[in-house]
């Protein structure tokens, strides 16, 4: 079993200063490349294989895809001065019902591909002062800015690939 410490379990502190929006744009902007990178050698066996009832590589990637509407409107909440954010669907109900591992693993990174290269050109278009917006992350009960919301991204990305890699070593 993982020691890996479960995504809902983590906690965060925004401490670092908003203006480091560019290497948290970075980092999310890099996921696609990583992504592809880290499955592109590995058998579709391997890939759709599940750790017991936990998500296949396949299924992990494909939850990546599925969040990306979570973040795009939770940065349309930012520019629209919302208060609190949306809460996000901790049951991944989404993911499980999306079947994944049916699905063509070219097909999941195109698409996580494209999707996240739209969120990263609205965050380039946007003026350094507005990465200092704030609103309320119903989850974790803090105040988040944009940009602690962008490093929250790039950590749930990394969550996933951190995952990824241990269920490559496991299989």
């Amino acid at each position: 079993m993982s020691e890996h410490l479960q995504w809902g379990q983590r906690t965060f502190a925004f401490t670092f200063p908003a203006e480091v929006f560019p290497e948290m744009i970075e980092r999310v902007r890099g996921t696609p490349a990583r992504l592809e990178d880290r499955v592109s050698s590995i058998p579709l066996t391997i890939l759709t294989r599940r750790d017991g009832e936990r998500w296949s590589i396949q299924e992990n990637a494909g939850h990546l895809l599925d969040i990306e509407g979570l973040f795009s409107r939770r940065l349309d909440e930012f520019l629209a001065g919302a208060e609190i954010l949306q809460a996000a669907d901790m049951s991944n109900r989404k993911t499980f019902e999306a079947d994944h591992n049916r699905a063509n693993m070219q097909s999941i990174l195109t698409n996580f591909r494209h999707e996240r290269t739209r969120l990263v050109q609205r965050f380039d278009d946007l003026q350094p002062e507005t990465f200092t917006k704030v609103a309320h992350h119903p989850r974790l009960n803090v105040p988040m800015r944009l940009v602690d919301m962008i490093f929250f991204q790039a950590e749930h990305d990394d969550y996933h690939l951190a995952r990824i890699s241990e269920l490559v070593r496991l299989f």
